[in-house]
């Protein structure tokens, strides 16, 4: 399935769950490579359960058969990042989303996001958080 296909799939499914994680958690720079590294590991098209890319992080209920063939294996959820933000070598976390199958096997946005940042010795309570700025002034004439 294309990931125009899963995101339109996540956004009309009933039993979906999207949080904003707001602030925004930053993974600091080594946490960072760690979580990189696990995932690459746990990789669903080689046995694993993780499908990663620069900007979403996905889990499975089951490894894929083989390289770009999902076989019966169904999305749990996604986090979305972005790498590089705030500074070089860090990634925010800013988006989570559950689907059905993963409301239905017990999963939620805190836990989805905790077995992530695991891997770099963090969880979402206690993974830095982005500063917020003052919004701007309305402009007037």
């Amino acid at each position: 399935m294309a990931d125009s296909e899963i995101f339109m799939t996540e956004m009309y499914d009933e039993g979906v769950v999207t949080e904003i994680i707001r602030p925004a958690a930053i993974v600091p720079e080594e946490s960072a490579r760690a979580v990189l590294v696990e995932l690459a590991l746990r990789d669903v098209q080689y046995g694993g359960l993780w499908l990663s890319d620069p900007s979403r992080w996905a889990l499975y209920d089951s490894p894929w058969l083989a390289p770009g063939q999902p076989g019966n294996s169904q999305l749990v959820g996604t986090i979305q990042v972005a790498y590089g933000t705030p500074t070089r070598y860090e990634i925010t976390i800013y988006r989570a989303t559950v689907t059905r199958r993963g409301t239905e096997t017990g999963w939620t946005v805190t836990k989805l996001c905790d077995e992530a940042l695991g891997f770099g010795k963090l969880d979402l309570a206690t993974c830095p958080r982005a500063t917020l700025a003052t919004p701007p002034k309305p402009f007037h004439f």
